[in-house]
């Protein structure tokens, strides 16, 4: 069986795949509810810093710890330092990581299916309003409904896996991410037409700093830093796959606008809709499940643009799935020498078992708590509030201080010429986001 590492056919390819890593339910959902929670402007403002000041360095760290090491989430820490090191464990966290994240992740993404699917045969018109928000919580009183989305996405998370980098994850990137980006557009578009669309974009750039509160602050830390996929092995083992003579830096600020650019244009197209209708823009995680239905069951033009919508979010989770799932199938191929299609089988399996726990978590299971936690908060607190800031951290140190000016400069491809870059990177990735993250860290544990 050949073990030969396989690479990414161009820059571009690996972009598309980079930005259908990070571009997920986080842009699309988590962004706008939580603008919409911490007044809008002003949280996006301090975003946008974190974004340059903890997203992108981080991001830039993995990358060169991917594509300097050519291997797995977990071996490339021993490439790029010393066979053994104890810093290999942050890959192993990023390895379980990603299997948690996906487990639930994919839950989440049959929720998208079961709204895409209800858009698709114009269940939302001619409904009331209670009842349309009433189909979000027959979705969580229905178990068999739940597992039987979760069994759809997972099995197309798998089904693109099975092909690899090139046949397999490329290849689904450069249909689903122009087509992401396509849809968006035309959502875009259609927001200009709608009265609340000024008001849309008053509210989410015209910083109005009395009602950003510090934990919203320390959302907005947080969510620049999990936005770009980072802390869970995905960009490590998507960096492997690029060729040693790629440059970095731009590579991770070209993903890193990207990503922030469909977040924004998601925000807008979202507010747009809820200003129109007198909505208020804090309606939280119901935002997406909720709130917009009723409102597309109102407008005319609705059923398309509910359609264009959901579909828009079911392709943006597929994206990042693939990557998740990419991370377990990396390292057991690579370590364990198995076969890529029996690997991607086993572990699809595994990971949709442990997602049934999820799954049952609001009807069957409800009150089975750990920690005062059902299973699908428990694995998402573990992973988001502790696991990916910690791995976040360490990242950050292990690139800073271990693998220091060396490797900053091979990153940004500057020679040994001092350069502003070089102190910048050198010493936000040695002080700055490891501080940063560390304060998401701490809040996440005493919330624990």
């Amino acid at each position: 069986m050949s073990t030969a590492r396989s690479h990414w056919s161009t820059r571009f390819a690996f972009i598309l795949a980079a930005v259908g890593s990070a571009v997920g339910l986080g842009n699309l959902w988590k962004f706008p509810y939580m603008a919409g929670a911490n007044g809008g402007g002003a949280f996006v403002l301090i975003y946008l810093l974190c974004i340059a000041a903890v997203g992108v360095p981080i991001f830039i760290a993995e990358l060169y710890i991917g594509q300097k090491g050519q291997k797995n989430a977990v071996a490339s820490f021993e490439a790029t330092h010393e066979k053994n090191t104890p810093w290999r464990c942050i890959g192993f966290m990023g390895l379980a990581s990603a299997f948690i994240i996906l487990s639930f992740y994919s839950v989440v993404g049959g929720w998208i299916l079961d709204f895409s699917f209800k858009s698709i045969f114009n269940q939302f018109a001619g409904k009331s309003d209670e009842e349309v928000k009433g189909f979000l919580g027959a979705l969580f009183e229905s178990p068999w409904t739940q597992v039987g989305w979760h069994f759809v996405f997972m099995t197309g998370t798998v089904g693109i896996v099975l092909g690899g980098v090139r046949n397999g994850i490329e290849k689904w990137n450069k249909i689903l991410m122009p087509t992401l980006f396509a849809l968006l557009g035309v959502l875009f578009i259609y927001s200009f037409t709608l009265s609340g669309f000024s008001q849309s974009i008053s509210f989410l750039f015209s910083p109005d700093t009395s009602k950003l509160t510090a934990a919203g602050v320390l959302e907005a830390v947080g969510h620049s830093f999990f936005t770009l996929s980072l802390g869970m092995g995905a960009i490590i083992t998507y960096g492997s796959y690029l060729k040693k003579k790629e440059g970095l830096a731009k590579i991770a600020i070209t993903v890193a606008f990207l990503d922030t650019l469909v977040a924004l244009i998601a925000g807008v197209v979202i507010f747009s809709v809820v200003f129109t209708h007198g909505m208020e823009p804090g309606g939280g995680p119901t935002l997406l499940f909720q709130t917009l239905p009723v409102l597309f069951s109102k407008m005319t033009g609705g059923y398309i643009l509910a359609v264009a919508f959901f579909l828009l979010v079911a392709f943006a989770a597929f994206s990042s799935s693939v990557s998740l799932l990419e991370v377990a199938v990396a390292y057991w191929v690579e370590t364990k020498k198995k076969d890529r299609v029996r690997t991607t089988l086993l572990i699809g399996i595994v990971i949709f078992g442990i997602g049934v726990l999820s799954a049952l978590s609001t009807n069957v299971l409800s009150d089975v708590k750990i920690f005062k936690f059902t299973f699908f908060d428990l694995f998402d607190k573990l992973t988001s509030s502790i696991f990916l800031p910690l791995g976040g951290v360490l990242i950050s140190l292990f690139y800073g201080w271990v693998l220091g000016p060396k490797a900053i400069e091979e990153s940004l491809s500057l020679g040994k010429k001092p350069s502003l870059m070089k102190i910048g990177l050198l010493w936000t990735t040695r002080v700055l986001a490891p501080v940063a993250v560390m304060i998401v860290l701490v809040k996440g544990v005493m919330d624990f």
